[in-house]
């Protein structure tokens, strides 16, 4: 049974930089063709995909997010993490990692198609 923990502060600074780990059990990041992702979800709005980290260790990002956002993993603990940089208010959410199978390189699929989520950690932009 795969199983994804998200960890980090529930409270971070405007203009600081959020850091997100997510745990791997059960499977690893590097078996072929699984595509490891964070998600987000504003309160009161819908999920929102901010980027993955795929199998061979390639990134990428929204377009929306891509000048805040990095995405790298630690094949040694089988975990990846998250970095948004210059966190307003706006960025006030609920974080989730989660995998995707394609059976192929295309990491791309519908929020449907993601098999395995961590819980979600809230994650609060405020001085």
């Amino acid at each position: 049974q795969v199983h994804l923990q998200e960890s980090g502060p529930g409270l971070v600074k405007p203009s600081q930089t959020l850091y997100l780990t997510c745990s791997v059990s059960g499977g690893s990041i590097t078996t072929h063709f699984y595509h490891w992702s964070w998600i987000l979800q504003p309160p009161g709005k819908g999920l929102e995909w901010m980027g993955v980290i795929t199998y061979d260790g390639s990134t990428y990002y929204s377009p929306s997010l891509k000048s805040r956002t990095s995405i790298s993993r630690d094949t040694s603990k089988n975990q990846f993490s998250l970095q948004l940089s210059s966190v307003t208010p706006e960025d006030t959410a609920v974080y989730y990692c989660a995998r995707y199978y394609s059976g192929s390189s295309s990491y791309l699929g519908t929020l449907g198609e993601y098999d395995y989520w961590g819980q979600g950690t809230q994650v609060t932009v405020s001085s």
